[in-house]
This record gives C-alpha cells, sequence and structure tokens, in this order.
C-alpha cells in the first residue's frame, strides 16, 4: 500500500514540475512537435452551425468521401454504405439509405439488422449529385443513382474495378475511373455503358485515383503512369494525351508518377499535378504544355482569381501565378500534419488536418487568420478531404464520420 502511494506521489510530482499531459507520455518527441500548434494572431472566430453523426466513419482505410451541396441539400455517405441527405441550412435529416449487405439467413431482416452493421459496402469515392441525382461508387465496382429529393434509387451498375473517386456529370454522361485503368462512360438517366477506356496500371501505384472531369464536351482523367487524357465526351475517341510525369529511377517504387488529383480546368487550361513532382499548365483544346513545375502532390488544387494554390506531400501550402507558373508565396508551419488540400471561402483559404483541426489563410500572403478544432486529437478523428464550400459555410467530414457545417465570418 505505501509502494502504490509512494509511485502516485512520483507521477503527480512529474505532472506537476513539467505541466506534461496524459496523451504527451504516448507520444515521441517528434510527434509531440507535430502536434503543437504555434499560437497564432486570430482574424476572427470561425463558428459551427451545425454537426451531424453519419453513424460510423472510415477508420484507417483510405478514402475520398467527401460532402456534396446541392438544391438546398448537403449529402454525405460514410464507408459502411450510410448515405443521408440533410436541410442545408438546418443539419435536419431529410432521408437516409444504408447500402451496407446484410445476410439474413435463418433470421428476419429486421432482427439481422437490428443486432449487425453488416458487410461494409465500402463506398470510397465520394459522392456528385446533378440532374437532382445523387451518384457514388464502391470499391466493389457498383456505381448507384439515387434521387436527390427522396433517395429512392433509379438505378446501379456494375463496372470493372475498384471506384475510388467521385464521378463527374456532363451533358447526360457519368464519368467513372476504376483502379483498374478503365474509364466509364455511363447513361446518367440509366446507367447503361456508353463507352469505356483502358490506360495502363504500372506494377506499383499509389491507393487511389484521379477523379475524372467532365467539361466542354471532353472526359479528363489523369493517370497512374502519369499522363494527362482528353477523351471525346459523347464517344470516348481520344482526342490529345500528355505525359506530365515519366517514370525514372531502378526501383518500382522510385518510378511512381501518379496522377491522383483531379484536374482541374479553367480559362481554357487544365492544371494537373502528380506525386513525384511535376505541376503543369496545359492548354485544354491542343495538349500544348504552357509551363511545367516541381511540386509533388497528390492533394486537390484549387483556384482563385489567377492564384493557383496547393497542398504538397509534405503539408506545405504554395500560391503561384496561373498564368506563368510563379510562385508568390509558401506557408509551412504545418508541416507533416497531412493537410488536406486548401479550398478558396472569401478572401481566405481553408484545409483540414489528421488531427481534426481546420486552418484558415490569407490568399494575399499565406498568413494563418483562423482556427477551429472539429474532430479529435486523436487521428481517427482527424479530417482527410478538402472542404466544400458553398457561400461562406463550408462542409466537411471526420475520420469517425462527423459532419459539420462551419461559417466564416
Amino acid at each position: 500500500m505505501k509502494q502504490s502511494f509512494l509511485f502516485i506521489l512520483l507521477i503527480s510530482s512529474v505532472f506537476l514540475s513539467s505541466c506534461t499531459t496524459i496523451s504527451d507520455l504516448f507520444y515521441e518527441e517528434e510527434e509531440l512537435e507535430i502536434r503543437r500548434l504555434k499560437p497564432i494572431e486570430a482574424q476572427f472566430t470561425p463558428t459551427e452551425i451545425w454537426s451531424e453523426n453519419l453513424g460510423a466513419g472510415i477508420g484507417k482505410f483510405y478514402s475520398k468521401l467527401m460532402p456534396a451541396v446541392a438544391y438546398d441539400k448537403v449529402f454525405a455517405a460514410n464507408r459502411q454504405g450510410q448515405v443521408n441527405a440533410y436541410e442545408q441550412a438546418t443539419g435536419k435529416k431529410i432521408w437516409s439509405k444504408n447500402f451496407a449487405i446484410y445476410d439474413n439467413e435463418g433470421l428476419t431482416s429486421s432482427v439481422s439488422n437490428l443486432f449487425s452493421n453488416g458487410l461494409s459496402a465500402k463506398i470510397a469515392g465520394g459522392v456528385s449529385v446533378a440532374y437532382e441525382t445523387v451518384f457514388f461508387g464502391t470499391e466493389n465496382g457498383e456505381v448507384v443513382a439515387l434521387d436527390a429529393n427522396t433517395g429512392k434509387q433509379k438505378w446501379s451498375t456494375t463496372v470493372k474495378g475498384e471506384v475510388l473517386a467521385s464521378p463527374a456529370i456532363d451533358a447526360g454522361i457519368v464519368l467513372i475511373n476504376t483502379g483498374s485503368g478503365f474509364i466509364f462512360a455511363l447513361n446518367a438517366d440509366t446507367g447503361e455503358e456508353v463507352w469505356s477506356s483502358e490506360s495502363d496500371v504500372p506494377p506499383l501505384s499509389l491507393r487511389g485515383v484521379s477523379s475524372p472531369t467532365a467539361v466542354n464536351g471532353g472526359a479528363i482523367i489523369g493517370t497512374a503512369t502519369g499522363k494527362l487524357i482528353v477523351n471525346i465526351l459523347e464517344t470516348g475517341q481520344t482526342a490529345w494525351e500528355q505525359v506530365i510525369s515519366a517514370a525514372t529511377g531502378v526501383t518500382e517504387l522510385e518510378r511512381i508518377v501518379d496522377i491522383d488529383s483531379e484536374p482541374l480546368v479553367a480559362a481554357g487550361n487544365v492544371y494537373v499535378i502528380s506525386y513525384d513532382g511535376s505541376l503543369a499548365a496545359v492548354e485544354l483544346r491542343t495538349g500544348r504544355v504552357i509551363w511545367k513545375r516541381e511540386y509533388k502532390s497528390f492533394r486537390r488544387l484549387s483556384l482563385s482569381g489567377s492564384t493557383l494554390y496547393l497542398v504538397d506531400v509534405n503539408s506545405n501550402v504554395y500560391a503561384l501565378d496561373s498564368r506563368n507558373g510563379v510562385e508568390l508565396w509558401s506557408q509551412g508551419a504545418l508541416k507533416e500534419r497531412l493537410l488536406t488540400g486548401v479550398t478558396p471561402v472569401g478572401n481566405y483559404l481553408v484545409a483540414g488536418d489528421k488531427f481534426g483541426f481546420l486552418h484558415w489563410f490569407d490568399q494575399a500572403d499565406g498568413k494563418i487568420v483562423a482556427r477551429l478544432e472539429v474532430g479529435g486529437d486523436d487521428e481517427d478523428e482527424g479530417i482527410y478531404h478538402s472542404p466544400v464550400v458553398e457561400g461562406d459555410i463550408l462542409y466537411t467530414q471526420t475520420r469517425d464520420g462527423k459532419l459539420v457545417a462551419i461559417k466564416t465570418p
């Protein structure tokens, strides 16, 4: 008893003398340095308007799940198979559909569902909304379309390969990029295949694919072999392809050149970045490279005015002149926090990190001007994808399934 008391006294003295927290005891100094946020001069306080729980998150799995905003609603899904629609202003749930897979052998459906969460539907690619329809895909190769107003299923089809990125929709076509190297164009009304196209997949690549872009009658895709390809949206015929990054090095690891971020189209140009360090501006009409710079990233690019913004693999934030690729500023205060891509909101940029914080940056100079914790300090509650912005309200999901709406003053 006396020894137990002395042990407790010793531990207490350590806490008091060094101001050590319980969480500090579980991390190495290097990790602690990453977790510690330096004080900032906050220029405003973001306000959480509402938050809802999706019932489950993505855990440690790879995912590009993110909310979608349309028709005064916010649509969100979790990996397990829950797809929900909420009122944009209040967060009130409008409808909910569950695509988890249940084995009802020997049990009634209601009893089975009561005592089991079912097998995961493996929704990983994010939801997209158009034509009053919600589209999403799964790692099982399923593509599903739901009525945006009621949640009623319109159609479901299966494609060859995992659907790891959100669909792109334009001109009645739903574009699906898969981990097998196949691009599928589906009829938005029926789900029937209109055309498909295949690109090479190297022996080793990143877990994930580029979300396709559909614009101006073109299907724009970044590939795992470092190419940017444009197909004619109506027929699938290749208009042009351009090598953004060529594989070099001896080992397969050194030869990874994946383009995993969604091609960004603006003012007749396509901006694209590869994992191995090539950022390029390409003329949409011809495929001619206008300029190229060395930045490594798999995160989503963003544009505000004539300024291009990116977050590299080390969580450094950069601003470049989109017309010539000249670097305007960089921000390195959040290194190794696994920042998401930045999203413009008003005069600011906002990004999430793996510890559940949102950070606001001044677009003019990259200075951090506000911060808000929406998840927990644990990485299972972190933010893994760029926030979605509608007006001055942003929406984000955490790894444990929290959906949050936040206002920027």
